[in-house]
C-alpha cells in the first residue's frame, strides 16, 4: 500500500469509506460539526455553525431524522425571514412543494454534492430573483404539528446568475460591486487582511478590478507582504504565507512596474528556495520518530516539494504547498528573476508524480487510487502552476487541460476541499479556466453554493464542510475574497486569469 493510501486509511479520508465515517455532515454525538461557533464578526451571534440560505437570512442545521428537511437555527435580524420564520421551525419544502430528495451532503465519491432540500431551496431563491419571478420566494414551515406557507421577500436587486456566469452575469457584476467596498472594510491598517487565504485572493480580486481605486489598497497589502517576509524565517507553517507573497507581489509588479517590489521579488525567490525539499540533508532529526511512515524511502521520494516549513519536517512536502511553489516560481521568472531550472523541474515532476491517469492530484508525490479523485485544491494549484509553466515543452499544457478536465468532470466536490476549501475553491476554478468547457461545468454544477453562500449584507460565508476547520473569526472575509476572485475571472487582468504578462 502506497504511503499516501496509508495515511489517508489512517485519517478516514480514502475514497470510498461510506458516507456515514467519513461524511461532511457528521452528526456527530458530540454536536460536531454544528456546535462550532464565529468568535467574532457577524456570525458570532449564530449558536453554531449552519449553513446559510443566501439572502433570506436564515441559518439551518441538517439532522439524521429530518433527511428531507432543513431546521432553523437562528434567523438574522433586517432580512426578509425576520418575524417569518422562527428557530426551531422545519423547513419542509418551496414553492408549495415538499422537498423531494433526502440530503447528500457527504465526503467521497459517491455522495458528494448538494443533492436534496438544499439544492432545492437554492433553485427556488434563484428563480423567485430571475427576471421573470415575483421576488418572493414561498416556503413550507412546519412549527410543532402544523405546517404554514410563509412568504420571504427576497426582491430582485440581484437577480439570477446568467447561464454563461459569471461571464456577461449582472447578478456577478452586482455581487462584486457589493464585494469591493466589503474587501476594503476589512483591511487592517497594516495592509493584511487576515490570513494567507484572504492576503492572497483579496489583492487579487481587488487588482483584477482594474478600478484605479482599488490599487491603493493593493499596495498597501503588497507592502504588507514585503514587511513580513526575509530571506531566511524560522517561523511556523511558512511556506503558506511566503506562496501568497511570492504571487500577490509578482501580480502586482507585473501590473505596475514599480522598482521598489523587484528586491522583494528576489528575497521571497530565495526563501522559497531554500525551503524547498531537496536533499535529504534537509530532513528534521524527528521526523523518522514522529512521522516514520512519512520518512522517506530513496533521494527522490518527496524530493522537489514543499511542506508546511522548510526541508522535510513531519510528513513533508504535499502537493497543495508544490503546486503553490511551481506557480510562485512560473510568476516570479516572469517578472525577470533567475529562477533555477532544475528546482523548478524538480517541483513540476513532484506534482506529476501525484498525478493520476484521470489527472486528479493526490496529496503527496504518489497516487492512490488511479481512478480516484476527491477535493481538487491541490488539482487546481498543480493545473495552474503548469498552464503557466516558463518552459516552452508541450507536456505543461497536456497536464494543466488534463487537470482542468477531471475538475470538470467532478465538479461537485468544489467546495469541500481538504485543508482550506475557499483555497481549493479559488484554484479549482482557476485551473479550470483553462478548458472553457471544464470551468462551465464547475459553476453550472455549483450555482446552488453561489446562492446560499451570500448574505443579506451582500458578504459570502463559510458553509459547513468536511474538513469542520476555518470557521471562526475569518467566517466571510476568507469567503467573500474567493468568491470576487473567482467572479473576476472572466476580466482577464492577471497573468493567473490569462492576461498576457508580455
Amino acid at each position: 500500500m502506497s504511503r499516501f493510501a496509508l495515511r489517508a486509511l489512517a485519517l478516514g479520508l480514502a475514497v470510498g469509506i461510506p458516507a456515514a465515517l467519513s461524511a461532511q455532515v457528521h452528526y456527530h454525538d458530540d454536536g460536531q460539526p454544528w456546535k462550532q461557533r464565529a468568535h467574532a464578526g457577524p456570525d458570532a451571534v449564530v449558536p453554531g455553525w449552519f449553513y446559510n440560505l443566501g439572502i433570506t437570512g436564515l441559518r439551518v442545521e441538517l439532522v439524521a431524522n429530518e433527511p428531507k428537511a432543513l431546521v432553523v437555527r437562528y434567523v438574522f435580524a433586517g432580512t426578509p425571514a425576520i418575524a417569518r420564520i422562527e428557530a426551531g421551525d422545519v423547513l419542509v419544502g418551496v414553492d408549495g412543494q415538499a422537498f423531494a430528495n433526502e440530503h447528500q451532503n457527504g465526503y467521497g465519491m459517491k455522495v458528494f454534492g448538494a443533492r436534496g432540500p438544499i439544492e432545492e431551496f437554492a433553485t427556488a431563491l434563484e428563480a423567485c430573483q430571475a427576471a421573470g419571478g415575483s421576488g418572493k420566494l414561498r416556503v413550507s414551515v412546519r412549527r410543532g404539528n402544523v405546517t404554514r406557507e410563509a412568504t420571504l421577500a427576497v426582491g430582485k436587486q440581484y437577480g439570477a446568475f446568467a447561464p454563461t456566469f459569471p461571464n456577461g452575469c449582472e447578478k456577478s457584476a452586482k455581487i462584486l460591486s457589493d464585494l469591493y467596498p466589503y474587501l476594503l472594510a476589512q483591511q487592517n491598517d497594516e495592509g493584511s487582511f487576515g490570513n494567507p487565504v484572504s492576503d492572497t485572493f483579496a489583492p487579487l480580486a481587488l487588482l483584477a478590478s482594474g478600478k484605479p481605486e482599488h490599487r491603493k489598497a493593493v499596495e498597501r497589502c503588497a507592502r504588507f507582504h514585503a514587511r513580513v517576509t526575509k530571506v531566511r524565517d524560522e517561523a511556523s507553517l511558512i511556506n503558506w504565507r511566503y506562496m501568497a507573497a511570492a504571487i500577490v507581489l509578482s501580480e502586482y509588479y507585473l501590473a505596475t512596474k514599480q522598482a521598489w517590489v523587484k528586491p522583494e521579488l528576489q528575497k521571497l525567490y530565495e526563501l522559497l528556495e531554500w525551503t524547498q525539499y531537496m536533499d535529504s540533508s534537509q530532513i528534521h532529526p524527528r521526523a523518522k520518530q514522529t512521522h516514520p511512515d512519512s520518512y522517506p524511502k530513496d533521494p527522490r521520494d518527496s524530493h522537489g516539494g514543499w511542506g508546511h516549513n522548510p526541508g522535510f519536517e513531519g510528513y513533508g512536502p504535499i502537493c497543495m504547498l508544490t503546486g503553490q511553489g511551481a506557480l510562485s516560481f512560473a510568476l516570479l521568472q516572469r517578472c525577470g528573476i533567475a529562477v533555477d531550472r532544475a528546482r523548478h523541474d524538480a517541483a513540476y515532476a513532484f506534482l506529476q508524480r501525484a498525478t493520476g491517469p484521470n489527472g486528479y492530484v493526490w496529496y503527496e508525490d504518489d497516487v492512490g487510487d488511479p481512478k480516484g479523485w476527491a477535493d481538487m485544491g491541490r488539482t487546481g494549484a498543480a493545473g495552474v502552476a503548469n498552464w503557466l509553466a516558463p518552459q516552452e515543452e508541450p507536456a505543461h499544457r497536456e497536464r494543466a487541460l488534463a487537470h482542468a478536465k477531471v475538475i470538470g468532470e467532478h465538479p461537485q466536490s468544489f467546495p469541500d476541499t481538504h485543508g482550506s476549501p475557499v483555497m481549493g475553491m479559488a484554484y479549482a476554478a482557476l485551473a479550470a479556466n483553462a478548458d472553457p468547457e471544464s470551468f462551465r461545468k464547475l459553476m453550472d454544477a455549483n450555482r446552488w453554493w453561489f446562492a446560499l453562500a451570500q448574505c443579506a449584507d451582500g458578504s459570502f460565508y463559510y458553509q459547513p464542510n468536511r474538513d469542520n476547520a476555518g470557521y471562526g473569526a475569518e467566517a466571510r472575509t476568507d469567503v467573500s475574497s474567493v468568491v470576487a476572485f473567482i467572479l473576476s475571472i472572466p476580466k482577464r487582468n492577471l497573468v493567473v486569469t490569462g492576461k498576457d504578462s508580455k
